[in-house]
């Protein structure tokens, strides 16, 4: 789908910032714990922020943040924008060997984070160069400044963020995105949900995904507000739809799982007006207990990557006649599915989703070789036209073009909607000199996605509990095994590598 399907949409981007200005001057737009941001507050403390970041760092520099949802988390990625600066929001559920590599590899300058988390690095964890500040001294600061910087005129091509995503083959890597992909994803998104200027979207994601950043940058392109929300428990989530009139809620499938299984009050469910879900499929079971839940809600599945920001999504009309599709390319992107001599598939023949058109993210941050393997030249086919995301997901199209995922090519495993990296659970299980060999794998599970499934090789003995507290250490939440399984001996392949085939088989992956 190109963007002349979409006539009414302006193709042009903008800066970033300018997202700062769109909504009502004396409306709401972001609902705090402790007050209330009009969109006019917006704009004034988006420029104070901005005004501070350009007096003591220079542009192209990078600004890191490691905190919960709040006013600094949910204005920085706008503001560092006007100060021509690169936001790297760093999930807050990292632990500081994670945190340790974002900061190294991307170069920050500074690391704003909360005092807590601060303390929980070591000395190692923070590059030369990269100065640790805590929220409350960098709001201090920014206020002692008091510099107003203006809408900024940078060009819509330059670097704006740079999102940290797990890796099949180890590391997180750094996905970095032009103003222009964050601009016209907030378009696109708010368009095809239909987002207004009376909405209200509960921010239950990370900000440091893609996905949770367009709950904050698709709502204010609307004019709409925003209230963001750590929650600890499910049912947090359903009250904070009933006590601000929430109208649209994003999720991940576990979640919707989970959300599923809690007593929503009536008016939560009044004034839901749309519900949305990425980061792994609806199955036909959460979809058919949404429908009974939040019954005559707009249903929103989306399939989306973080290297070209959202993809597909099924309009909602079409979701009970075709709960397993993906649905169609979203405004501003073209999906084509093609085969491996590159030609466009026929309906109903297998091949991989390419990405083209002005969504596509700039590649990985310092990393030329991986971006390579996936940003190649768009299919000849395309409209488009330069450089595309080769996804890696193989995916079919029906007579009426809908779209249905068939697999991936990698070992990527995703559960409670992160994409993990096998190879970063398994160093870890081997830093613990407690294991001579490590396998993770992802197993079917209703409430995850995938359960994180652990082979290890090594005497149990009494080093099992310790091998899970070691890991347990150095690894987010997200990620600790469910599972641990014990073996004296690995399967081989024919080539004499450990065989994963046979371990998936094994344990039911």
């Amino acid at each position: 789908m190109a963007a002349s399907d979409h006539p009414a949409l302006d193709p042009v981007p903008h800066p970033l910032d300018h997202l700062a200005e769109r909504g009502p001057r004396n409306a709401p737009a972001l609902v705090l714990k402790e007050r209330t941001l009009t969109h006019g507050d917006l704009a004034a403390r988006v420029a104070l922020l901005a005004g501070w970041l350009a007096s003591r760092w220079n542009a192209g520099d990078r600004i890191a943040s490691w905190a919960a949802k709040g006013e600094l988390t949910c204005l920085l990625p706008l503001a560092a924008a006007r100060a021509g600066m690169v936001h790297v929001p760093i999930n807050p559920l990292l632990k500081r060997a994670q945190v340790a590599h974002i900061l190294s590899d991307s170069g920050a300058s500074v690391l704003i984070a909360t005092a807590a988390r601060l303390k929980s690095l070591e000395d190692p964890d923070t590059p030369a160069g990269c100065a640790p500040m805590s929220e409350e001294d960098a709001w201090q600061e920014a206020e002692r400044v008091d510099a107003m910087l203006p809408l900024s005129e940078r060009d819509p091509e330059k670097l704006a963020a740079i999102l940290y995503t797990s890796g099949s083959t180890g590391k997180p890597k750094g996905v970095m995105l032009s103003h222009a992909n964050m601009w016209l994803g907030a378009v696109s998104v708010a368009h095809y949900l239909g987002l207004a200027a009376d909405d209200v979207t509960l921010a239950v994601l990370p900000l440091s995904f893609d996905y949770g950043q367009s709950q904050l940058l698709s709502t204010w392109y609307a004019g709409g507000s925003v209230v963001p929300l750590d929650y600890l428990f499910p049912r947090d989530v359903a009250k904070a739809c009933a006590r601000h009139a929430v109208t649209t809620l994003a999720a991940v499938s576990p979640l919707w799982v989970q959300l599923g299984e809690v007593k929503w009050p009536e008016e939560a469910v009044t004034s839901l007006r749309r519900v949305t879900n990425s980061g792994g499929a609806l199955t036909v079971e959460i979809i058919s207990d949404l429908r009974d839940k939040l019954p005559n809600k707009k249903i929103f599945p989306m399939y989306g990557l973080t290297e070209a920001f959202r993809s597909t999504y099924l309009d909602p009309d079409l979701v009970a006649e075709h709960p397993t599709s993906m649905g169609r390319a979203i405004p501003f992107a073209e999906i084509l599915v093609i085969d491996e001599a590159g030609n466009v598939c026929e309906a109903g023949e297998e091949g991989e989703l390419v990405h083209c058109g002005p969504l596509v993210a700039q590649g990985y941050w310092n990393d030329p070789a991986r971006t390579l393997e996936r940003f190649r030249p768009a299919p000849a086919a395309s409209t488009y036209g330069g450089t595309a995301v080769w996804s890696g997901d193989r995916v079919k199209r029906d007579e009426k073009g809908l779209l249905y995922f068939v697999g991936r090519r990698d070992a990527m495993i995703k559960s409670s909607g992160n994409r993990i990296s096998p190879q970063e659970i398994e160093s870890a299980a081997l830093a613990t000199g407690l294991v001579a060999e490590a396998v993770a794998l992802g197993v079917p599970d209703t409430r995850l996605g995938h359960a994180i499934h652990l082979v290890v090789r090594g005497d149990e003995g009494a080093r099992a509990d310790l091998l899970a507290r070691q890991i347990a250490k150095e690894l987010p939440n997200f990620m600790q095994p469910q599972v641990i399984h014990w073996r004296e001996a690995m399967p081989l392949n024919p080539n004499g590598k450990i065989d994963r085939t046979a371990l998936a088989a094994e344990i039911g992956a």
